[in-house]
């Protein structure tokens, strides 16, 4: 049965890809040749960019106590929005596959189970160069919803939150952080939760569309049962890679992370990230407030 789980969710998976880059076609007339390899790696980079564009991610974390390994798939549109020449509003929601996540089951024994996780759902204003130059700021509320399609694969907890952005944008360079903070407000869990995850991203452009970097996610459980458990702390180089398929520009990257703090069972002790990211054409073009 599990088998058959995962090949339907890699089937799935690939089905929205496919979709994905039959989206991108039409989006060489907006971006191919107006912005350098460089340029479009720098936005891609940056989590409130104004450019659209469809995350797919690949982790495979290897875990301590027991030593397993877990697959996670992310697919992650980034919407962002022209509301005014001087407001942009981002949209980032996040939808996740697990695949192989381990679990202790009411008998004690280790068990594993294939499925969605939750979905998350960022929205963030951000003024545009207009008004903050090179500063990159967002703000705004991030909620997780609890889709999961199985109750070992998300928290069963409706959670909100606040989220922000705050970077600085070189000629060859971009950084910055990406907090998000989430409490539960109801759901059936057993557990109330506070969790938070903060990106810390750095990427240096040498150019020909290659990136430099890194871009790992800190992860934070406040309610955990002992202080050493509470905080997984990543650290790892990205290399990442703009080309150009036909007239789209597509970004690919690998990231390698070692987690020096993470929890004592089931802590990520080693993470092995692929991500495509082609770009995609604005659905919803000039502004939306007028000038």
């Amino acid at each position: 049965m599990e088998v058959r789980l995962k090949y339907q969710y890699a089937r799935i998976i690939a089905l929205i890809g496919f979709i994905a880059l039959l989206t991108v076609v039409p989006a060489s007339a907006q971006t191919a040749g107006q912005e350098s390899l460089d340029e479009v790696n720098k936005q891609l980079a940056n989590p409130i960019s104004s450019t659209w564009a469809l995350f797919l991610q690949q982790n495979t974390y290897w875990l301590n106590k027991p030593e397993r390994n877990v697959v996670n798939l992310q697919f992650q549109p980034v919407l962002p929005i022209a509301l005014t020449d001087n407001w942009n509003l981002i949209t980032r929601p996040v939808l996740q596959a697990m695949n192989s996540t381990p679990y202790v089951n009411e008998s004690g024994n280790l068990h594993r189970v294939t499925g969605f996780g939750d979905t998350i759902l960022t929205s963030m204003l951000s003024p545009t160069a207009k008004l903050t130059g090179p500063w990159l700021l967002a703000a705004g509320p991030t909620f997780i919803f609890p889709t999961a399609s199985n109750s070992q694969l998300g928290q069963n907890k409706w959670q909100v939150g606040p989220a922000g952005v705050i970077g600085y944008l070189g000629g060859k360079w971009i950084a910055g952080v990406f907090p998000q903070q989430w409490f539960s407000v109801g759901g059936p869990g057993s557990q109330t939760v506070s969790q938070m995850n903060i990106q810390y991203f750095f990427t240096y452009l040498p150019g020909n569309g290659w990136g430099i970097g890194t871009s790992p996610n800190i992860l934070v459980n406040w309610y955990a049962n002992k202080s050493s458990n509470e905080i997984t702390f990543p650290i790892g180089p990205q290399i990442s890679k703009v080309i150009k398929i036909g007239q789209v520009p597509v970004k690919f990257a690998v990231q390698f992370q070692y987690m020096p703090v993470h929890p004592d069972a089931f802590g990520q002790k080693w993470n092995l990230q692929f991500a495509v990211i082609p770009v995609i054409p604005k659905l919803v073009k000039g502004n939306l407030l007028g000038d």
